[in-house]
């Protein structure tokens, strides 16, 4: 795939996050490593941040290469609400310690296909 234009990046992002099945997480870096972008993992996390609430993409199936909910930046709520999503799809979450935002057990719940297909 050669380079895509922002528009067509986050089509191709949503595209791939909707086939994330039901209770299953990946990560930003597989996401941008399926749509042929392997480099673009933060630019994979900046086209999720910006979905309108309600929105039908399932954006908490998404979460960090170390199995940690990223923390959505101070005085959000974005990982506490991305948390909550996954338990509530039957994603254990564990949280450290001392606090945290939680981490999913990849073993257990990941999705890492080799490839996917466009509908295109």
């Amino acid at each position: 795939m050669s380079e895509l234009n922002i528009e067509e990046f986050h089509v191709r992002v949503y595209e791939v996050v909707r086939m994330i099945p039901h209770a299953h997480v990946t990560s930003y870096g597989h996401i941008a490593k399926l749509i042929g972008m392997p480099r673009h993992s933060r630019h994979v996390g900046q086209a999720l941040k910006w979905l309108p609430e309600g929105s039908d993409i399932p954006w908490q199936r998404v979460i960090s290469s170390s199995g940690q909910i990223s923390s959505r930046g101070p005085a959000t709520e974005g990982a506490q609400l991305q948390r909550e999503a996954l338990e509530a799809e039957g994603v254990e979450v564990t949280m450290p310690v001392g606090g945290g935002t939680g981490r999913v057990n990849f073993r257990e719940y990941g999705w890492f296909p080799d490839h996917v297909d466009f509908d295109d």
